[in-house]
Order: structure tokens, then C-alpha cells, then sequence
């Protein structure tokens, strides 16, 4: 996937990290884990959206890619 094929608030974070104005976090894929476990345990979200962040992050973490 790349950034053109992302929401209007993912592009606009991308911009913001390239260009300074917010934070890089070099361990992109705890970053992206945790995000997606805060979501898959929110109660208040839909079951078909917390069962998708939940395949996610069980993806990412079993994937051979690791933050170095």
C-alpha cells in the first residue's frame, strides 16, 4: 500500500512527519501495534472494527519485520 491509497488524515500525518513538523518514531511497527491493540480493545468500537485491528496486529507480529 502506499501513502496516495491512505485516508486524508494518513496523508496529512505523512506530510507533517516529512516535512518536520510532527515526531518520526523509528520503531514504526510497535507504534502501529499499539495503536491497533488500543483499538481492538475498545469497547466502544465496532466488533467488526476491533476483530480487524486485532487480525492486523496478530499480522504484524508474526511477520519476519521487525523495528531495528
Amino acid at each position: 500500500m502506499k501513502v496516495y491509497d491512505c485516508c486524508d488524515l494518513i496523508r496529512q500525518r505523512y506530510s507533517e512527519i516529512g516535512s518536520g513538523e510532527q515526531g518520526y518514531i523509528p520503531k514504526a511497527i510497535a507504534c502501529a501495534v499499539r495503536a491497533l491493540n488500543a483499538i481492538a480493545s475498545d469497547e466502544q468500537a465496532s466488533e467488526a472494527l476491533r476483530e480487524q485491528a486485532a487480525f492486523a496486529a496478530a499480522n504484524l507480529l508474526i511477520s519476519d519485520h521487525e523495528d531495528a
